[in-house]
Formats: C-alpha cells, structure tokens, sequence
C-alpha cells in the first residue's frame, strides 16, 4: 500500500512501489500500514457501555459467560399537575428501583434450556393521584402499587431450545410467579406512563392483573410453528395480595383466612405473523379468577372472568443501512478492476427504526366486573428525527366503561352520583441519552377522573427517567 509519505518521494520510489503490489508472489508479504484509532478514555467506555454501573472491571462479564447474570433498574417521574383534578395546581415525584439476578443452568451446568430469576423491588413517593382523582387502574403513575420494598417472583423456566422441531416448541415455567409478566405482553405499551396503559389493560380493574401480584403457580408455552402458540396458566388466587403490609411475604396465601384462597387460570392463544415484511402479533386470551365475589344484586358466585384480544403491528420500516465491504487485496490492472473497487454490500440486519401501532380491548361481563369494557390504542415511531436512531416518539388513548349494572344497583339504593366512564390521552418522547438512561418528557390528559364527571379532567406536564445499572 502507498501510503502519504510515500508520495513526497522522488517519482521512482512511487512506481518501485506499484510494481511491488502489484506483484505480491515476488515482493512477499505487503508492507503492513499503522492506522490510527480514535483515543479512548474510562469515561467515554463508561458512556458507551451497556450499565450504569460500569463492567465491574471485568468481573461482570466473567460472571455472565458462566451464567450468573445480575440486573437493576431505577426510574423516576415528575408530574406536574397544571390544571384541573382535585387541587390547584400541584406537582408529585415518585420511583422505584428493582435488583435482579438470573442464574443460567445452561452454562453453568450444562442443563440445556433451564434457568432460575428472582427480583426484589424498593417503591417510594408522593402519588400524583392525590391532586388527580382518577380510579386506581388508570392512575397517571403505574407504579405506585406495592409500595416500600416487596419481595417480587422468583421461579424457574425451561426452554426446549433446538431440541424440538420448532425452536423454544415447549416453554414451562413455575414458582412463585406473576402472569402479568407472561400474558398479555405488548411491548409498545410500555413506553405510556398512565398505569391503564403501561400496566393494567382494564384488567386490573377486575382483578391482580399487575406487577406486584405473585403466587404459586406456572404456566406452559407450545408453538406449533414459528409463527403460532398457546400458552396456559394455573395459580394460586389470593386475596388483598398486593396490600403494602404484606410486602410480597404471603407465601401461605391469605393469612387471616387461608380457606378464601382460589385458583386463578389464564390461557392465551396468538399468532406472530409478518405481513410484507413487518412483524405483528394478534391474540386473544380469557382467565378465571376464582375468588368468591358478589355481584351488584348481593348474588355470591364463586369466580369472575372476562376475555381480552390483543393486535399489535409494525406499519413502516425505515431501510436497513447496509454494511460496506472493505476494498478486495491484490486487485489492479491486471484483472481490469479499479484497486479501491469496493465489495457488494452486506445485507444488514432489519431496521428497528419506523412505525409501530398497537390495541387492546377487555370484556367482562357486567354483573360483577367493575370495568366490563375497556379498550386502548396507540402508535409509536422509533428514530423519526434524522441522527436519533434510538429515540421513541408515542401517543395513546384509553377509555373504560363501568358497570351499568353498578349504576342500577346505586340507583335503587339512593344513590344519583354514578361512575360511567373514564380515559387518558398521553403523548411521551423518550430521549436515548446512552444504552443505560432515558429521559422522556410526557403529557397525559385525565378525562373525567374518577369516572363520575364531577372532578374537571386534568392536565398533567412531566418527565420519566431511567437508569440500568
């Protein structure tokens, strides 16, 4: 290779040079060329690193090649309430941190497929739903449940791996567990603030659909294909499980009354199909929690359920960005190609970046379902300015109907103030400052908090923060 100086040599010096490249059997090996690289500094590996917490000097990435692989999470948010609600205008902080560790039998043992986790989650802060006044499963937080420090599930999971015609054919996992983390995943859902939208999906009105419910009990995943499953789950119902008091420690279930102990089932079937090239997921699921209620007209039944159907799709995908090969070696005038002719492209991996929607409506039925219906849907674009490839923009809406059977039973009871329905509209932009923090400034409207029109929807401005370390 001629390198820069070489050109301030006297003429000669340039053509013994060619020849020798273009000979490489005669001149042996080519003359190998120092390139400079960009300096790096702790700080700058810091920033571009993937936690907050750095590498450990080493020692973490050591641990996670023989399978003990350590997580944490915090988050906090500021609301600002600006007008309407139940109060002048008021601001609210809150946050939680989360500690977590996986153990991957795998590596560890050689035990294909088998796996152990367990979290442990501190909540604390001033809840914005004091000066809002919205019912608590759309809350303008979504983790304000199970405040102070909880114990969080901790259970095992097989995985089929390649073993199976389908990769991951057959999934089982058990032990102390939530099916929230399970059922119902949609992973756009969970850039909203609002509690209905990142957390609840209305079925959290009904019954312990949430991050802080967990019981004993599992659930076992089958794909027939690729593209299909079904999954199936059976767990211990509990009453008044996520109360702070217990934190999380009510392994025997309910304590006071261990005979009000139910079951709790939940089954959910989906298709993960592309369309033109974009991948979506369509699925519909129902449960049976199996803990004995009354309905609006003191009638005692031994469970409730409701159903749920779920479709999320990418719209629109950016182009892909191609690799660029390196120039080929030892090419010339001799094979009648240019020496700096670049090799084809590499393909590149599909591009993440474009437009996702997504929607979520629950039923349930109206005698003893505070929310019988209940819908959401929204859009997300990832990397719509130029350059910030990482950054999220999202908008959603929400709305629940209550029970009309509810506002028959208080009418004939007296009662002339009723809840009828209740949403938000919430628009966030999250900031990918680095791989380990987020900062993402949010709008949430409360549209008849509390569901009954007498408290004046809110206008909330705040900001959501997080860090992975």
């Amino acid at each position: 290779m001629i390198t820069n100086s070489i050109w301030r040599k006297p003429l000669a010096h340039g053509l013994v040079a060619a020849t020798l490249a273009a000979t490489p059997l005669l001149a042996g090996p080519a003359p190998v060329v120092e390139t400079s690289t960009p300096a790096s500094s702790p700080i700058s590996d810091w920033w571009k690193g993937k936690y907050a917490s750095g590498n450990w000097f080493g020692v973490r990435d050591t641990l996670e090649s023989r399978g003990i692989i350590a997580s944490g999470s915090w988050q906090g948010t500021f609301y600002g309430i600006t007008g309407g609600g139940l109060d002048s205008p008021r601001g609210a902080f809150d946050e939680q941190i989360v500690l977590g560790m996986k153990l991957d039998f795998e590596k560890m043992f050689g035990i294909t497929g088998l796996s152990a986790q367990g979290s442990v989650r501190w909540r604390d802060g001033r809840n914005p739903n004091n000066y809002v006044g919205a019912s608590p499963w759309i809350n303008p937080s979504w983790y304000q449940l199970g405040q102070q420090w909880r114990l969080m599930p901790f259970y095992l999971t097989w995985e089929s791996r390649d073993l199976l015609p389908v990769k991951d054919m057959i999934t089982i996992s058990g032990g102390w567990t939530d099916p929230y983390y399970f059922f119902a995943q949609q992973p756009e859902s969970q850039l909203f603030v609002n509690n209905a939208i990142h957390q609840t999906k209305g079925l959290g009105a009904n019954f312990s659909f949430n991050g802080t419910y967990a019981a004993w009990g599992g659930h076992i995943k089958v794909k027939p294909t690729s593209w299909s499953y079904a999954m199936s789950g059976l767990y211990m119902a509990i009453p008044n499980a996520t109360t702070m008091s217990n934190h999380g420690l009510d392994l025997a279930g309910y304590a006071p009354a261990p005979q009000q102990n139910g079951l709790y089932s939940i089954t959910e079937i989906g298709v993960t199909p592309k369309i033109a090239g974009l991948p979506g997921k369509y699925a519909m699921g129902g449960y049976y929690w199996g803990l004995e209620n009354k309905s609006y007209f003191k009638e005692t039944y031994d469970g409730k359920y409701g159903f749920y159907w779920q479709a999320d799709q990418m719209l629109f995908r950016e182009p892909s960005k191609a690799m660029d090969m390196p120039a080929p070696l030892a090419k010339g005038p001799s094979d009648g190609k240019s020496f700096k002719e670049m090799a084809p492209a590499k393909p590149a991996e599909p591009s993440e970046q474009g437009l996702y929607a997504f929607s979520f409506i629950e039923y349930a039925p109206k005698y003893d379902n505070l929310l019988p219906f209940y819908f959401h849907a929204g859009l997300v674009y990832k990397g719509l300015i130029p350059g910030r490839d990482k950054d999220q923009l999202g908008v959603a809406f929400a709305l629940g109907n209550y029970s009309y059977y509810k506002i028959v039973a208080e009418e004939d009871a007296g009662k002339s103030v009723h809840q009828t329905n209740e949403g938000v509209l919430e628009v966030d932009y999250r900031v990918q400052c680095s791989k380990f923090l987020y900062v993402q400034p949010f709008w949430q409207y409360m549209i008849r908090p509390s569901g009954t029109g007498m408290i004046n929807n809110a206008n909330i401005l705040g900001v959501n923060l997080g860090v992975t370390f």
